[in-house]
């Protein structure tokens, strides 16, 4: 199956009340077993990729091209999100190699910044049918080479929110409303009233970012109030990365493809089939 462009995933997902999983990727394993768990409950799915995984695998073009590999034969839609870009020139080096979907992230600058550059990149997704996501407000954490303290870190203003939508005509909001980027060093306190003020003036599908460790109970609670998207990373790289190392443990342990990389590969097939049925509210 061709990949296809996120909006129409979204749009769907928005309007029946489920959010589609958008799983970090780095290479045709990892990609493989997010698709794997995908068509195991039979829905969509997002492979996404930021400028570091971009980089560890020598350029946008070469994710790209395992993403095609990847969800050639899916049996479920898959888009291709490039993730937390900052960079124009990134962004259309992207859009030209394949991606059916990008995010400008430009929330860290003044919001009329922010409008002028989330403008700049719809003006030239749009001419060839590309998705794009944006954000407003601020999470804790690291994203990239982005770093925002917990002091920093702000909630996303529903009236502003309404006037950067209309203002910018992107596709899907990524919203601030508690979570933050990788493993909390804290305890999170998700504002689901504040997601609920943001519905109420925002009609394009909402995306929650730093999905990694949020409680099960505040996901379901944000998807039943619009979100329509969550990013799943740091999990899931943990989930291969620990895997890895546990599976070489044994004295006795035998080298071989499947027996060493195998196990890591299952274990990020099952962290994503459960976030999955997580996003569906099961």
């Amino acid at each position: 199956m061709a990949l296809t462009t996120m909006k129409e995933l979204l749009v769907t997902a928005q309007k029946e009340k489920y959010a589609v999983g958008a799983f970090e990727f780095w290479s045709l394993d990892s990609a493989q077993a997010i698709i794997h768990a995908a068509e195991t409950e039979n829905v969509p799915v997002i492979l996404q990729a930021g400028k570091i995984e971009c980089d560890f695998c020598d350029g946008v073009k070469y994710l790209a091209q395992i993403a095609q590999i990847a969800a050639a034969d899916a049996k479920v839609p898959v888009a291709l999100h490039l993730d937390h870009a900052t960079d124009y020139d990134f962004i259309c080096e992207a859009i030209n190699a394949g991606f059916t979907s990008v995010m400008i992230d430009a929330s860290m600058l003044p919001f009329e910044e922010n409008v002028k550059i989330t403008r700049k990149v719809v003006e030239i997704a749009s001419r060839t049918g590309v998705t794009v996501e944006a954000e407003l407000g601020k999470l804790s954490g690291n994203e990239g080479t982005v770093n925002v303290s917990e002091e920093e870190a702000n909630q996303t203003d529903p009236k502003e929110a309404a006037r950067f939508v209309e203002q910018t005509g992107v596709d899907a909001l990524a919203v601030a409303i508690g979570t933050a980027h990788g493993f909390y060093t804290f305890t999170p306190k998700i504002n689901i009233q504040r997601l609920i003020d943001i519905t109420k003036e925002v009609s394009i599908p909402l995306v929650l970012h730093g999905g990694s460790g949020t409680p099960e109970k505040d996901v379901q609670e944000a998807v039943k109030h619009g979100i329509a998207k969550v990013n799943i990373c740091t999990e899931l790289v943990a989930a291969f990365g620990k895997t890895y190392i546990k599976t070489q443990a044994p004295q006795d342990f035998k080298y071989t493809i499947p027996n060493l990389f195998g196990p890591s590969k299952e274990a990020g097939y099952q962290l994503a089939l459960e976030k999955i049925r997580l996003f569906k509210g099961l």
